[in-house]
């Protein structure tokens, strides 16, 4: 699983003109599915999305998560994040998993964050949707549960 997770002030997601996802300060997760991914990627990543501190502290230093600040969470599924660009200039999606496969990792995901106290709206998956945001910092992080698995 990879995700770009970006610290905003406030966050929306748009389907067809309306609303189906909002959030104030907390993060926006896009979230993409890789073929190989497994409900252990998942729990990683709901793990290290709600205890990632990069909320500023009195002190001015990142040092508080969106647990810490009483935040939100947005999570738009995206799997143009698993994008194969090494060959031409068109992008091979054949890396992100199945929609049917990755639908339940995605949920999973937000049911996990959920159940550690953060309030989750969502995008609609698989829809064409309109994401707007204001960065605050601007702070983006990725986070990618291969690498991590690489790394132990």
């Amino acid at each position: 699983m990879i995700s770009i997770i970006q610290r905003v002030s406030e966050a929306a997601v748009h389907v067809e003109g309306e609303c189906v996802g909002r959030i104030e300060r907390g993060l926006l997760v896009l979230l993409g599915v890789h073929a190989a991914d497994t409900d252990a990627d998942a729990q990683w990543m709901a793990r290290k999305i709600g205890a990632l501190r990069i909320f500023t502290d009195d002190a001015g230093k990142m040092n508080r998560s969106v647990l810490d600040e009483r935040g939100g969470v947005l999570l738009v599924s995206n799997f143009t994040l698993c994008a194969d660009t090494n060959r031409g200039n068109r992008p091979g999606f054949d890396r992100a998993m199945r929609p049917e496969a990755a639908l339940p990792l995605v949920e999973r995901v937000g049911e996990l964050l959920a159940a550690q106290g953060v309030p989750v709206e969502r995008g609609r998956f698989g829809a064409s949707m309109r994401v707007s945001l204001v960065n605050e910092g601007p702070v983006t992080i990725v986070l990618d549960s291969a690498r991590a698995r690489e790394a132990h």
